[in-house]
């Protein structure tokens, strides 16, 4: 693939696969275990909340010592924190208090998730990943701000949405810097031709 049409093209694709299989983990549990008391569900919110602040804090780091996009990583993993603190340190508070807190969260996460997808990317599959994880934690907000007790139902398919496309963000940009290294490699070899044919010219 000599010609790269592409603005921006994630260079830590294995963040992507590690947030797509917690986030799927977490939401098939929420969807289907049996165990419905609120402080489990709000429990079960803030240990994934953490789990990917965590997982932020070192996509952070890493990106720290590239020097490049550490910043919005070391943010999103102080959001999942304060949030997922916010949770656990009141689950004996009163119910709408922690269903404002993640349907605000599930909203302003998506609606920061179709910017995204808009402003960092123009290849069509990364842009509609980002665009359909977006939509759906607009949606999902609004729904588990009505929902009640039940919310963590909603809150675990939309956590398998984001895991279904976390996982295909991270492979196919894992694809893309497979491609991209294989025309690094050509037009090196091109270059190294051309330097090689002007030699033997002179």
């Amino acid at each position: 693939m000599a010609h790269i049409n592409r603005k921006y093209i994630d260079t830590h694709w294995f963040i992507f696969i590690v947030k797509g299989i917690i986030s799927l983990l977490f939401g098939w549990v929420a969807l289907f275990s049996m165990n419905r008391e609120f402080s489990y569900m709000i429990m079960l919110v803030g240990m994934f909340l953490l789990s990917m602040s965590i997982i932020e804090f070192i996509n952070a780091l890493y990106k720290a010592k590239k020097k490049t996009g550490w910043s919005a990583a070391l943010s999103l993993a102080v959001v999942d924190a304060v949030v997922a603190l916010a949770l656990l340190f009141t689950i004996n508070q009163d119910v709408t208090w922690h269903l404002v807190l993640v349907a605000a969260y599930s909203f302003i996460r998506g609606f920061c998730e179709i910017v995204s997808g808009f402003r960092t990317t123009v290849d069509p599959t990364d842009r509609f990943t980002w665009v359909l994880g977006g939509m759906c934690g607009c949606i999902m907000g609004l729904a588990i701000l009505n929902s009640g007790e039940y919310f963590v139902r909603f809150f675990g398919a939309y956590l398998l949405t984001i895991g279904i496309c976390s996982l295909v963000y991270g492979v196919h940009n894992h694809v893309q810097k497979q491609e991209d290294l294989e025309a690094r490699r050509e037009a090196a070899k091109s270059r190294s031709k051309k330097s090689r044919v002007a030699k033997k010219s002179k």
